[in-house]
C-alpha cells in the first residue's frame, strides 16, 4: 500500500523525532523483515504461550501472525513478548464455530499462502523435514489442550509434525513455532526468506515510526490542523 502524501509528508516529519541510530536498527530489521512464513494461533487460552509466540515471530522476522478465538480476550504479556507486540502486525477472526477459521484461511489463501496444521504424528501427516518453502507458507498451532481443531484441519492443505522421540507428545507452542521456523529458514536460498516489498517496508516505517515518537496524538493533531 502506497502512503498518501500527506502521510509521507508527516513521515518526515516523526522522523526529526527518532534519532540516527534507532532509524538504522529499524532499516536493519526491516531487510530482514518477511511474509513468506506466516503464523496462525487457533484458541490459545494461555497468554503467556500466546506472548512467547509472537516474540519467536519477531526474533525470525515474521511480520504478520493470525490468532483464530473465541473471544476477544487475548492480550499481549510485555514481560514475556519483550515488547514483540508492537513489531509483529496482529490480524484477529473472532468465531463462536468454524467460520473464523474459514475468514482466517481465506484470507491468507487471497494471500497465496499453502496453509499447514502443526499436530502430532497422525495419518496424513508428513514430519517436518519433508515440508519444503516452495511457497508461502503459513503454520497452525492449536492450544494446549486440544491442539489444533478439526476444523482447522479439514480445511488445511496438509498437516505437519515434528518428530518426538520422548514420552510427551508435543512441544511448547513458543518452541514448536522455533523448530519450524527454523527448520523451513534453513531450507532457503542463503537460509534467508523474500524480504518485503519497498512500498510493504515504507507502511510498516511510518507504523514503527510513529509508536517510537512520545505523544504521538498530540504531533498528529498539530500537523494535520
Amino acid at each position: 500500500m502506497d502512503l498518501k502524501a500527506e502521510d509521507l509528508a508527516f513521515f518526515h516529519y516523526l522522523k526529526k523525532f527518532i534519532t540516527p541510530h534507532k532509524q538504522a536498527v529499524i532499516e536493519r530489521v526491516l531487510c530482514k523483515r518477511t511474509r513468506f512464513f506466516s503464523l496462525v494461533l487457533e484458541n490459545i487460552y494461555k497468554p503467556h504461550n500466546a506472548s512467547a509466540v509472537v516474540r519467536t515471530a519477531d526474533c525470525f522476522g515474521i511480520q504478520d501472525l493470525h490468532v483464530i478465538e473465541k473471544e476477544p480476550g487475548y492480550k499481549i504479556n510485555p514481560y514475556v513478548s519483550r515488547g514483540a507486540g508492537q513489531w509483529v502486525d496482529i490480524h484477529r477472526h473472532l468465531a463462536t464455530d468454524r467460520a473464523g477459521v474459514e475468514a482466517c484461511f481465506d484470507l491468507l489463501r487471497k494471500k497465496g499462502y499453502t496453509i499447514f496444521v502443526t499436530s502430532p504424528q497422525q495419518a496424513g501427516s508428513i514430519p517436518l523435514a519433508d515440508l519444503h518453502p516452495n511457497q508461502p507458507i503459513a503454520l497452525v498451532f492449536g492450544n494446549e489442550h486440544e491442539g489444533v481443531s478439526e476444523a482447522a484441519k479439514k480445511a488445511a492443505d496438509g498437516l505437519v509434525h515434528i518428530p518426538m522421540s520422548g514420552f510427551t507428545e508435543s512441544f511448547n507452542i513458543s518452541v514448536s513455532a522455533a523448530i519450524c521456523l527454523y527448520a523451513l529458514q534453513q531450507k532457503l536460498p542463503g537460509q534467508q526468506a523474500p524480504e518485503l516489498d519497498e512500498s510493504e517496508k515504507m507502511e510498516i516505517r511510518y507504523r514503527w515510526y510513529q509508536q517510537l515518537v512520545k505523544n504521538i496524538e498530540a504531533h498528529r493533531r498539530e500537523f494535520f490542523r
